[in-house]
């Protein structure tokens, strides 16, 4: 009665193939840029991908809350109007940080992708009406998920036909704090499907979700013991090619 299995048809597109963890990238290729993405698609293969806000709340396709990794830039995106991250160019020539709206544009209904809403406060209102404008008439297959449960409640509320996950990892908490917290996450929330942390498989909090129709997508799939793990206690891998 706290979380409810979802309907089998509105999940069933999250079956059928693999994701690439922040697009097929490695070997050259950035992460949760335009090749990264374009690459994925040519295999056929569903996208996972990361959004963050700017200062206004606009999401941009973005993993990390600072630039420098990415970009040749310093500081905190969240701090940076749109418009001044619009003009960063990310590494090794491979453009400026992309707009969700252009991704999805991208994309164009070619394969189905995961939109994780990266969010560390209570705050998350602004950056989700910016994914779900981003969404509207969109008509490819898409999902969002977070780690942070108030992004799953927002969109409950705010945007119920969007297909919504929770992200979970076991680490650091595998006792009786972190099983309440779990539920409490999961009462809260009330996800679709979840986005389950490799390591922590086989999990009997997962195996439960699971069996009661929650389906269960598996993250960072790096090796292939792991691929394994996944096939047998997941529906999907989310998966990275091993730098070699």
């Amino acid at each position: 009665m706290l979380a409810p299995a979802p309907a089998a048809g509105r999940v069933a597109f999250l079956k059928g193939q693999p994701y690439a963890h922040r697009g097929l990238h490695g070997r050259g290729v950035l992460e949760n840029s335009p090749a990264a993405f374009e690459a994925a698609i040519q295999l056929g293969h569903g996208i996972e991908c990361d959004v963050q806000a700017a200062e206004d709340g606009r999401a941009f396709v973005f993993h990390d809350y600072e630039l420098d990794r990415l970009t040749g830039q310093s500081g905190r995106i969240g701090n940076l109007r749109a418009d001044d991250i619009d003009r960063i160019q990310l590494n090794d020539g491979h453009g400026k940080i992309p707009r969700l709206r252009e991704t999805l544009a991208q994309i164009g209904g070619r394969v189905p992708v995961l939109i994780e809403i990266k969010s560390r406060n209570r705050r998350v209102g602004p950056l989700c009406l910016s994914v779900r404008r981003a969404l509207e008439g969109y008509g490819g297959q898409a999902a969002i998920m977070s780690f942070n449960p108030l992004v799953g409640v927002w969109f409950r509320k705010n945007a119920g036909h969007i297909v919504r996950g929770l992200v979970v990892t076991e680490e650091g908490s595998r006792n009786w704090r972190g099983r309440i917290a779990r539920h409490r996450n999961l009462w809260a929330a009330k996800p679709d499907f979840l986005a389950y942390d490799i390591r922590d498989l086989p999990s009997r909090f997962a195996a439960a979700q699971r069996a009661r129709g929650l389906p269960i997508v598996s993250w960072t799939v790096r090796s292939a013991q792991q691929e394994q793990t996944a096939a047998l206690y997941a529906d999907e891998p989310v998966y990275e090619i091993p730098e070699t």
